[in-house]
């Protein structure tokens, strides 16, 4: 091997890597002085995210350039020019699309349309990404010429491998179409709070295939979005975060309701979480040893309600019990009086 065409690959790697790290660093002046100018929006600086693919493609482009020339092995610079490409694309438009959707965040009052734009952006992306993706692999394996002529033979059973693929994969697109229908009619959205096999929770991720609920004890149920489709289930936040909710006792019946009415209302003045709404007090039902009262709270959201009711149940049992204890239900321990004896007849019979 001569000097000549040992130095040559050298040099022309060197070159390159000297063309793609004054490109990298001219992009980033650019992207900051365009991110520091429009500083309404955010596009310029997630932008900025899109060097490592922007230098990866535009390394393997030149050195492919530069194999053409010297006709050399460049199938491994093919593959990874596909990959980047496919990186590049996903993260500009992974930018595009979370800039939009800040802009609009950031202007919105209404959270409930923003958390329905948030849920269809977050799956409209990653329906981009997985296309991207596997069009990406397609790309990749048509470079090997084994491959396009199994390609070849397999058109002839593409009917019958297309049967047997949609029979497999009924669950699959079953819960894809499930996604797509979830996030265009906006029927949970994330943020939302749900309740489903009788535990309640916000939702907190919704992808293609799945969907996440936490609980309030900061467990997570993961299930099928097909489920939120195809079975009935509670949603708090359907037509607005705020929440209605009730508080019960049981109570004797002496027990001093107006006072009660009167004393609920300085309770909720000193509870953050009450939204001022409603806040009311009555008698719903009565038995042979108490009677039955039930406080109607409001608040912004569920987390909200619960911690209200949890408040005034507490606070309202305890005036009852420090100021009023003789209405608090008891037991009567002392023995019933027996029935008078029976008179006898006036015949003496």
């Amino acid at each position: 091997m001569d000097t000549d065409s040992l130095l040559r690959p050298i040099a022309a790697v060197a070159g390159t890597l000297a063309v793609t790290l004054l490109a990298g660093w001219l992009l980033d002046r650019l992207l900051r002085r365009a991110d520091a100018r429009h500083s309404e929006t955010p596009l310029w600086g997630l932008l900025r995210r899109c060097r490592p693919p922007f230098l990866v493609v535009l390394a393997a482009s030149l050195l492919q350039a530069v194999r053409r020339r010297a006709d050399g092995p460049g199938h491994v610079l093919t593959l990874i020019l596909i990959a980047a490409a496919a990186w590049l694309l996903i993260r500009i438009t992974t930018a595009i699309v979370d800039s939009t959707y800040a802009r609009y965040a950031a202007d919105a009052s209404d959270q409930a349309r923003v958390r329905r734009v948030r849920t269809q952006v977050t799956l409209i992306q990653r329906v981009v990404t997985a296309v991207v993706i596997v069009v990406a692999l397609g790309a990749m394996l048509l470079t090997f010429p084994e491959m396009r002529t199994v390609g070849t033979s397999m058109l002839a059973s593409a009917g019958v491998l297309g049967i047997v693929a949609g029979i497999a994969a009924q669950a699959a697109l079953g819960n894809l179409f499930a996604g797509l229908q979830i996030a265009f009619g906006d029927t949970v959205r994330i943020g939302d709070t749900v309740v489903v096999d009788k535990e309640w929770g916000t939702v907190e991720e919704i992808t293609l295939t799945y969907l996440t609920v936490r609980t309030w004890d900061e467990r997570r149920i993961t299930m099928p979005v097909a489920y939120f489709t195809s079975k009935p289930y509670e949603n708090w936040s359907r037509g607005g975060a705020q929440m209605t909710g009730t508080v019960f006792w049981h109570l004797d019946h002496s027990a001093p309701v107006d006072l009660m009415r009167e004393q609920l209302q300085q309770i909720l003045k000193t509870i953050p979480e009450w939204d001022g709404r409603t806040g009311s007090l009555a008698v719903t039902d009565t038995t042979p040893h108490t009677i039955l009262v039930r406080a109607v709270v409001t608040a912004k959201d569920g987390d909200a309600v619960w911690t209200v009711r949890c408040a005034v149940r507490e606070r309202l049992i305890t005036w009852l019990r420090t100021h009023h204890p003789y209405a608090l239900p008891h037991i009567a321990t002392t023995e019933a009086p027996l029935p008078p004896a029976p008179r006898p007849s006036p015949s003496g019979v």
